[in-house]
């Protein structure tokens, strides 16, 4: 893990641009176990969505319900897409985790109306999915690694990323989703990403607890 590069959660949702990602890595049970059995540093993956005059939003996919889905307007479980500062200040306070962001350089055209509509469908198909079980979720992970699509009816956060990359084509469609970790989207790992398009070092953001 690089502790050089920092930076404040004000400067970071300043900063971040749809399509770039978040990475978290917790101390818990659980958190621990999905880095093991995956081989990965991080044990969770967001993506930022910067749309229009939105706030900076996060779209992943997680256990709890305890912000306000922005797609819906309600609370719920699995796939959700929520506002970024309060997503990032959940999972570090709430679940103790360390954040990371990773820019996106999409190439020379940059993110696209087709891209950013590509975003929309896919937050519309997949939004609300239920998060599986963590014995469900690396069954998920090792059908994936075997090149096998595993059924659409429960989704974990790097799925959510990598189906969404894929509809905007920064990622190939021949993998099925399921073949990816969130550590394949830490930079020590080899993600096939589209031709001309790349992904900057990671930055640790530093966040302070929030007031309350």
């Amino acid at each position: 893990m690089r502790p050089d590069s920092r930076i404040d959660l004000d400067r970071a949702v300043d900063l971040t641009r749809t399509g770039d990602l978040w990475l978290f890595r917790g101390r818990s049970t659980a958190d621990h176990a999905i880095r093991v059995l995956t081989n990965a540093p991080v044990n969770h993956v967001g993506m930022a969505v910067v749309l229009d005059d939105l706030p900076p939003l996060m779209w992943h996919a997680e256990l709890g319900k305890g912000l306000v889905d922005v797609w819906t307007g309600q609370h719920q479980r699995g796939v959700q897409l929520h506002d970024l500062r309060a997503a990032v200040l959940q999972w570090h306070d709430r679940y103790d985790q360390e954040a990371w962001l990773r820019q996106l350089d999409p190439g020379p055209d940059g993110i696209t109306p087709a891209m950013e509509d590509a975003v929309l469908r896919t937050i519309a198909r997949l939004d609300g999915t239920p998060f599986p079980s963590t014995a469900k979720l690396v069954g998920r992970w090792a059908r994936g690694r075997v090149r096998r699509q595993a059924p659409a009816e429960l989704t974990y956060c790097a799925e959510v990323v990598a189906a969404t990359y894929v509809a905007m084509g920064l990622l190939p469609d021949h993998l099925p989703t399921n073949y990816y970790d969130p550590g394949m989207f830490w930079s020590g790992d080899d993600l096939p990403l589209a031709p001309g398009v790349s992904l900057g070092a990671e930055v640790a953001v530093e966040v302070g607890r929030s007031a309350g």
